[in-house]
C-alpha cells in the first residue's frame, strides 16, 4: 500500500482545505511530520484512517460523523477527506463525507445531511478515473479485502503507536494476550475452549438426564409391581445404575409371570362353576314357565264356559240377519220411491206458491194453457221494443250534441282570454332571453379565472401532501440505512463465526492418506468437528443476500426521497407562497359566482323554446276559434231533426207500454209469468207420477217379507244387519272358536301336563346361585387381567429401560471424551503439564515470531546488546503465560522488559512494533506496505542511539518503502530533510511542506 495524496477539508483542527502530497514526501524515503503540541499532527493520521475505514483510531474514536468536523470551519463548508493511494496494484481514490448538520436553505434551524462515500479507480488505458461505488458497505468491504487488515490491525501495523508498545513491554500476560488476540484474530481458539466447556456441560447434563429417566422408569416399574420391587440405592450419574435397574426389572418380571399363572388357574375353575349354575337356572326357569302356562290354560277354559250363553245368542242373531238380507232389495226400493215422492210434492208446493192466487189451485192442464197465453202476448211486443231502443239512441245523441256545444263555448272563452294576454307573455319571454345571454358572457370570463385558481390550488395541495410524504420518506430512508447497517453487521458476524469454525469445514473433506489442504499432512489424528450453532456457507450467503436486499431498499428509499423533493419544489413554484386555505376560499368564491352565472345562462335555450311554443300556441288557438264557429252552425240543424223524430216515437210507445214504465218492463213481466206457469205444470205432473211408484213399492215389500218368514216388513227391517254390525258379530264368533282351539291345544301338551304334576320351581334360589358363580368368575377374570397388565407394563418398561441404557452408553463415552478435551484446552488437565490454555498456546507461538522479527532490528538499535525472547514460564495461578524477556549480551542474563530505561524502552518498543508489523503483514497475506508512520517517542534517545534508530528506519526504505516520523523533537528537523510542518492558528491549522521538490 502506497499513499499518493491526502486532501482534508473542515476536519479536526483544519478549518479550510489542506492538501498533502505523499509522493513528494516519500521521494526521500524518510520524512518528518512535526509541529507544536495540539497543532494536528495526529489528525493527519486520523484522516488517513478515516478515509480507509470510515472511523478514526483507538481512543480518539468518540463517534463517527459530526464529532469529526472542525470547529474552525465555515458553516457552509462540509467536512471532506479524500485519499489517493495504490493498493494491490490498483490506483484508487476514496472520498468520505461524515454526516453534516447544516443550516436550512429556507427558514430557520438546521438539518442533517447523511454521510456519503465515493470510490474511484484510475483507468490507465483510458487515462481517466471511473466510478466504482457509492455504498459505504461495499467500499468498506473492498478496502478491507485489498488491505487484508482490520482497522485495529492497520493502526498497529501502519501507524505504529509507540505508547501502546511501551505498555506492551511492561504489561502482564493477560494484557499482552488481549492485544495479540485482537491483532492475530485468535478469538476462534478461545471459542473452541468455550465450545468444549459448553459441550462438556451439555453432555454431563444429558448423562444425568438419562440416569434420571432410568430411575423414573424404575419407579414406574415398582408401582406396576405393587411395591414388591427393590430399587437400587444409586444417584443419577453414578456408575452401575443402569445395570442395577436392569437386574431389578428382571426379578420383577419373573414374579409377575408366576402371579399370572396362578390367576389363570383360578379363572378356569370359576368358569366351570359358573356354567353349572347357569344350566340349573335355565332348567328352573323352563319348569316355572310350563307350570304357569298350564295354570293359564285352565283359567281361560273356565272363562269360555261362563260365556257359552252369549255365544249361542250371537249365532241366532247371525242367522236372522242372513234371512233379512233377502228382503233388503225391496226395502231399498220402497225407501227410494218414498224419498222421490216427498221431493216432487215439495217442488210442486214451491211452484204453486209463486203463482197468482186465482191460478194456484188449477190442474196441470190449466197451468199449461196459461203459459201458452203469456208467450203469445210477449211475441206482439217486438216492434214496440225496437222503437223504444231507437228513442234511447236519439236522447243520447241529443245529449252529445249539447255536451259538444258546451265544450266549444268553454274553448272559445279560454282562447279569447289567452289571446288577450299574448303581448304581455311575449315581452316577458324576450326579457328572459336577453338576461340569459348576458349571464352566458359573464360565465365565460369567470371560467377562465377559475381554471387558473384551481391549478394553483391543486399545486398547493400537492405541495402540502408532498411535504408530509417527504418527511415520511426521510424517516424511511434513515430506517432503511439503519436496517442495512444492522444487516451488514449480522453478515460480518456470521462470516467471522464461519471463519472461526472453518477448520471443521476443512476437516469434513479430510481422507486418511490424502494430504491436508492446509498443512499437507497425510495423517489426521484429531480432525476438528462442527459444534452446535456452526455457521455454514449457505447461512453466510443468506445473510449476505439479506444485507444486499437491505442495501437495495436503502438506495430505493433515498431515490424515492430525491424524487419527492423534486416534485415538492415544482409544486411550490407553481403554488407560490399563498396558503392553501386562502386559495381554497378564492376558488370556492369563484366557483360560486361561476355556478350562479351558468345557472342564469342555462335558461336561454328554455326561454327561446318557450317563445317559439307560445307563437305556435297563438296560431293554434286562432284556428280553433274559427273551427268552433263552423261546428256551432252544423249542430243547430241536427238538433231540429232529432226533436221531430223523438216526438213521433214517443206517441207510438205510449200505447204499447200500458201500465208498465216501459216496453222492456212490460216484456219482462210477460216472460216471468210464462216461466212460472210452465214450471208449475211440470211439478204437478212429476208429483202425480211419484205417488203411483210409491204405491207399487209398498206391495212388493210386503210380499218379500212374508216369503222370508217375517210377519211384517218392519220385523225384517229390524233383523237386518249393516256391514259394521255383521263384521263385529262375525269377529266375536271367530274369536270364540280360536280361543277354544288354543286352550284345548295347551291342555293336550305332554310336557306341560308333566310339569304341572311336579312341585313348584324355585327360580329365585337358582338365580342367586348363578349370580354368586358369576361374581366369582368376574373376580377371577379381573385378577387374571390385572396380572396380565402388570406383566405387559413391566415388559414395556423393561424394554424402555434397556433402550435407555443402550442410548446412554455412547453418550457416557462421549462425555468422558469431551470432558478430557475441555480440561486439556482449559489448562486444568493433569496431561497439560504447563497448564496453558489453547488460545495462550497459539498466542505464544505468535509472540515467538514477533520477538524473533523484533530482535533483528533491536540488535542494530542497541549495537548488538539486547535480544527479545518469549518465555512460557508459569505465572499467576500456576499457569504458563505470555512472558517477554530481554537478553542482555553484556551480562549474559535474561531480565524482564520492565527493567529497561526510558530510551531503551523506546527503541525496544519500536523494534517490537516493526517486528509485529512484519508478522501481521505476513498474516494478512503478504500485502506490501510501502508507507509507514511512527508516532512520537524519539525525545528519550541520545544522539548515538538516535543515529542507530534512524539507520534502522532508513533501512526500511528498501524496495521503495517510505517512513513518516511524527515528532516535535528539534534534532530530527536537522537530521530529516523532507518535512511536513503543521502550523496552528486561531482560524485553524495548516500544513507546510519543507525540503521537497
Amino acid at each position: 500500500m502506497r499513499l499518493h495524496r491526502l486532501d482534508i477539508t473542515a476536519f479536526g483542527p483544519f478549518g479550510g482545505t489542506q492538501s498533502i502530497d505523499f509522493d513528494a514526501l516519500s521521494a526521500a524515503g524518510l520524512f518528518l511530520l512535526h509541529g507544536p503540541t495540539g497543532a494536528g499532527k495526529t489528525s493527519v493520521l486520523d484522516a488517513v484512517c478515516y478515509a480507509l475505514y470510515g472511523s478514526v483510531p483507538g481512543a480518539r474514536q468518540s463517534g463517527q460523523g459530526i464529532t469529526l468536523r472542525s470547529d474552525h470551519a465555515d458553516p457552509g463548508t462540509r467536512t471532506r477527506v479524500t485519499l489517493d493511494l495504490t493498493v494491490a496494484g490498483r490506483r484508487l481514490e476514496i472520498t468520505r463525507q461524515p454526516p453534516w448538520e447544516r443550516p436550512k436553505r429556507r427558514g430557520t434551524g438546521t438539518t442533517v445531511d447523511k454521510a456519503q462515500t465515493w470510490l474511484r479507480e484510475y483507468d490507465a488505458s483510458a487515462g481517466a478515473w471511473k466510478d466504482l461505488s457509492r455504498s459505504h458497505q461495499e467500499i468498506g468491504e473492498e478496502i478491507t479485502q485489498l488491505l487484508g487488515m482490520s482497522r485495529e490491525q492497520f493502526c498497529q501495523v501502519v501507524l505504529l503507536p509507540q505508547g501502546d508498545f511501551a505498555r506492551f513491554l511492561r504489561a502482564d500476560a493477560e494484557a499482552r494476550g488481549k492485544l495479540l488476540g485482537r491483532l492475530f484474530d485468535t478469538q476462534r481458539f478461545a471459542e473452541v475452549e468455550k465450545r468444549l466447556a459448553e459441550r462438556r456441560r451439555a453432555t454431563e447434563a444429558q448423562v444425568r438426564e438419562g440416569d434420571a429417566a432410568l430411575l423414573a422408569d424404575a419407579h414406574r416399574m415398582q408401582q406396576a409391581a405393587g411395591d414388591a420391587m427393590e430399587l437400587p440405592d444409586l444417584a443419577p450419574g453414578e456408575p452401575g445404575l443402569a445395570q442395577a435397574v436392569l437386574t431389578a426389572a428382571a426379578v420383577a418380571r419373573s414374579t409377575a409371570r408366576e402371579q399370572l399363572a396362578i390367576a389363570h388357574c383360578r379363572l378356569t375353575a370359576a368358569e366351570a362353576a359358573q356354567q353349572t349354575a347357569e344350566r340349573a337356572l335355565a332348567d328352573a326357569r323352563e319348569r316355572d314357565r310350563l307350570q304357569r302356562r298350564f295354570a293359564e290354560a285352565r283359567r281361560r277354559a273356565a272363562l269360555l264356559e261362563e260365556r257359552a250363553g252369549a255365544h249361542r245368542e250371537a249365532l241366532e242373531r247371525m242367522e236372522r240377519g242372513r234371512k233379512a238380507q233377502t228382503v233388503a232389495p225391496a226395502l231399498e226400493l220402497r225407501e227410494a220411491a218414498d224419498a222421490e215422492h216427498r221431493r216432487a210434492a215439495a217442488a210442486e208446493a214451491r211452484a204453486r206458491a209463486l203463482l197468482p192466487q186465482e191460478d194456484a189451485d188449477a190442474g196441470a192442464a190449466g197451468l199449461a194453457a196459461a203459459a201458452r197465453r203469456a208467450a203469445e202476448e210477449l211475441g206482439g211486443l217486438e216492434s214496440a221494443r225496437r222503437a223504444e231502443r231507437r228513442l234511447a239512441d236519439l236522447v243520447a245523441e241529443r245529449a252529445d250534441v249539447d255536451r259538444r256545444e258546451r265544450a266549444d263555448e268553454d274553448a272559445l272563452r279560454e282562447a279569447e282570454a289567452w289571446l288577450d294576454g299574448w303581448e304581455t307573455t311575449r315581452a316577458a319571454l324576450q326579457s328572459r332571453i336577453e338576461t340569459a345571454q348576458e349571464a352566458a358572457g359573464r360565465a365565460e370570463q369567470l371560467a377562465v379565472r377559475c381554471e387558473g385558481v384551481r391549478a394553483r390550488l391543486a399545486a398547493a395541495r400537492t405541495r402540502d401532501r408532498l411535504t408530509g410524504e417527504t418527511d415520511e420518506a426521510q424517516r424511511r430512508a434513515l430506517a432503511a440505512a439503519e436496517h442495512a447497517v444492522r444487516a451488514k453487521d449480522h453478515w460480518l458476524e456470521l462470516k467471522e463465526q464461519r471463519l472461526n469454525g472453518i477448520a471443521a469445514e476443512l476437516a469434513a473433506h479430510l481422507t486418511d492418506g490424502e494430504p491436508c489442504a492446509v498443512c499437507g499432512a497425510t495423517e489426521h489424528p484429531a480432525p476438528a468437528r462442527k459444534v452446535a450453532g456452526h455457521v455454514d456457507r449457505e447461512t453466510e450467503d443468506r445473510a449476505l443476500a439479506a444485507y444486499q436486499d437491505a442495501d437495495e431498499e436503502r438506495t430505493a428509499a433515498e431515490r424515492h426521497l430525491g424524487d419527492l423533493r423534486a416534485a415538492l419544489a415544482a409544486a411550490t413554484a407553481e403554488a407560490g407562497d399563498t396558503a392553501t386555505g386562502q386559495l381554497a376560499a378564492d376558488a370556492e368564491e369563484l366557483e360560486r359566482q361561476l355556478t350562479q352565472a351558468r345557472h342564469d345562462a342555462s335558461g336561454l335555450h328554455a326561454a327561446q323554446e318557450q317563445l317559439r311554443r307560445a307563437e305556435q300556441e297563438r296560431e293554434r288557438r286562432l284556428a280553433d276559434r274559427r273551427q268552433a264557429e263552423v261546428r256551432a252552425a252544423a249542430r243547430l240543424t241536427r238538433r231540429e231533426s232529432l226533436e221531430r223524430e223523438q216526438t213521433a216515437l214517443e206517441a207510438e210507445l205510449s200505447q204499447a207500454r200500458g201500465t208498465a214504465a216501459s216496453v222492456a218492463a212490460r216484456a219482462e213481466q210477460l216472460e216471468r209469468q210464462a216461466a212460472l206457469f210452465t214450471d208449475a205444470a211440470e211439478a204437478a205432473r212429476a208429483a202425480e207420477e211419484s205417488a203411483q211408484r210409491l204405491k207399487e213399492a209398498d206391495g212388493r215389500l210386503a210380499e218379500a217379507a212374508f216369503r222370508a218368514g217375517f210377519t211384517t216388513p218392519q220385523a225384517a227391517a229390524a233383523a237386518l244387519l249393516d256391514d259394521a254390525a255383521h263384521r263385529e258379530l262375525q269377529h266375536r264368533l271367530d274369536a270364540w272358536h280360536t280361543e277354544e282351539a288354543a286352550v284345548r291345544a295347551v291342555l293336550a301338551e305332554a310336557d306341560t301336563v308333566a310339569a304341572a304334576a311336579q312341585p313348584p320351581a324355585d327360580v329365585a334360589a337358582a338365580e342367586a346361585a348363578a349370580a354368586a358363580a358369576g361374581r366369582l368368575l368376574r373376580e377371577a377374570a379381573s385378577a387374571r387381567d390385572a396380572a396380565a397388565r402388570r406383566c405387559a407394563e413391566l415388559d414395556r418398561l423393561s424394554a424402555r429401560v434397556a433402550r435407555g441404557a443402550a442410548r446412554l452408553a455412547p453418550l457416557r463415552q462421549e462425555y468422558d471424551r469431551v470432558a478430557r478435551l475441555a480440561a486439556l484446552t482449559a489448562g486444568t488437565s493433569a496431561e497439560n503439564e504447563r497448564r496453558m490454555r489453547l488460545e495462550s498456546y497459539v498466542l505464544a507461538a505468535r509472540l515467538e515470531q514477533v520477538a524473533a522479527a523484533a530482535t533483528v532490528r533491536l540488535q542494530r538499535m542497541s549495537s548488538g546488546r539486547y535480544t527479545l525472547v518469549h518465555s512460557d514460564d508459569r505465572s499467576g495461578r500456576g499457569r504458563s503465560g505470555l512472558g517477554l524477556h530481554v537478553v542482555d549480551a553484556w551480562t549474559g542474563r535474561q531480565r524482564d522488559t520492565a527493567t529497561l530505561s526510558g530510551g531503551e524502552t523506546f527503541f525496544a518498543s519500536l523494534a517490537l512494533a516493526l517486528g509485529l508489523a512484519d508478522v501481521v503483514t505476513e498474516e494478512a497475506g503478504g500485502v506490501r506496505l510501502d508507507t509507514l508512520f511512527i508516532d512520537e517517542g524519539f525525545g528519550s534517545l541520545d544522539d548515538q542511539t538516535l543515529d542507530e534508530v534512524l539507520d534502522v528506519l532508513d533501512s526500511l526504505r528498501e524496495r521503495d518503502r517510505s517512513v513518516g516520523i511524527v515528532s516535535h523533537v528539534a534534532d530530527l528537523r536537522r537530521r530529516v530533510h523532507a518535512q511536513l510542518e503543521v502550523v496552528k492558528g486561531r482560524s485553524g491549522s495548516t500544513v507546510r511542506p519543507h525540503g521537497v521538490a
